[in-house]
């Protein structure tokens, strides 16, 4: 009876060694007396767990303890991709917070370490745009479509920034570009319609904002759009059913709801 318990027991050895062959080696733990070295893997490791900690604070939108962490690691000066990163992660977090001021210094600042930073860029656009930094943010903008010509954000960033400079050619010509790639986008035809208005080609407006209606019926700004365009057109009874059904559709907009019945209420109609 000893034998075979002797010779499962040597089996069951066998097969734990085997498995445990198949986990990977510890890595080796770095041994150094240097003070500057060990300094130097102390911030190196810092920075990793802070980094790790803000990604995680921003994914549940804790904003205040994401912008902590991604100060203390700006604190430290990482290396490129590292710097820039932490600046760009530190300013998202303030932007969230309603501190546009510094969310764009930091995106400069991380521009100054990556120029290329597409993301940065696309961003401070848009914080630009609610600081009233109008001219900055129509010259990031032409930088942007420059790095990018093909990028949809990059199109769209511009013809946003275009429609509110008062270029409504460079903003039909981008949404159009925009809308060439992807037919299907309902918010780039509703702007398309904008600068379409603007340039009076209400024609082409109309369209634009009937094919963004085609693809999100109840998209109720499209809808108010299309009432004012009507109305321009002298279509009085078809302008009312927009402004009508735009009251109906603006539900979560009181703002929007209340223009639109105003403006349904001011047509009279036979």
């Amino acid at each position: 009876m000893r034998f075979p318990l002797l010779v499962a027991l040597l089996a069951q050895l066998t097969v734990t060694s085997a498995l445990a062959q198949t986990y990977a080696p510890r890595s080796p733990v770095p041994r150094t007396t240097s003070v500057p070295a060990l300094r130097a893997l102390a911030v190196r490791r810092e920075i990793e767990e802070r980094f790790a900690v803000g990604l995680d604070a921003e994914s549940r939108g804790d904003w205040t303890t994401a912008a902590g962490e991604f100060e203390r690691v700006v604190a430290l000066e990482p290396a490129e991709p590292q710097g820039s990163t932490a600046r760009y992660d530190l300013a998202i977090a303030y932007a969230n917070m309603q501190q546009n001021d510094a969310a764009a210094r930091q995106l400069r600042a991380a521009l100054a370490l990556d120029p290329g930073f597409l993301a940065a860029i696309a961003n401070l656009i848009s914080v630009d745009l609610a600081l009233g930094n109008i001219v900055e943010a129509r010259r990031l903008a032409d930088r942007y479509v420059a790095l990018a010509p093909d990028s949809a954000r990059a199109l769209y960033s511009r013809g946003i920034v275009a429609l509110q400079t008062g270029d409504a050619a460079t903003a039909r010509d981008d949404f159009g570009k925009l809308l060439h790639a992807n037919p299907a986008y309902a918010v780039a035809h509703y702007d398309l319609a904008l600068a379409e208005e603007r340039l009076g080609r209400y024609d082409a407006a109309e369209q634009e904002l009937r094919n963004a209606l085609a693809l999100a019926p109840a998209y109720a700004r499209a809808r108010f759009a299309l009432g004012v365009v009507l109305l321009r057109e002298g279509e009085h009874a078809a302008a009312r059913n927009a402004f009508a059904r735009a009251t109906q559709d603006a539900a979560g907009d009181p703002a929007l709801q209340n223009i639109a019945a105003a403006m349904r209420d001011s047509i009279k109609t036979p």
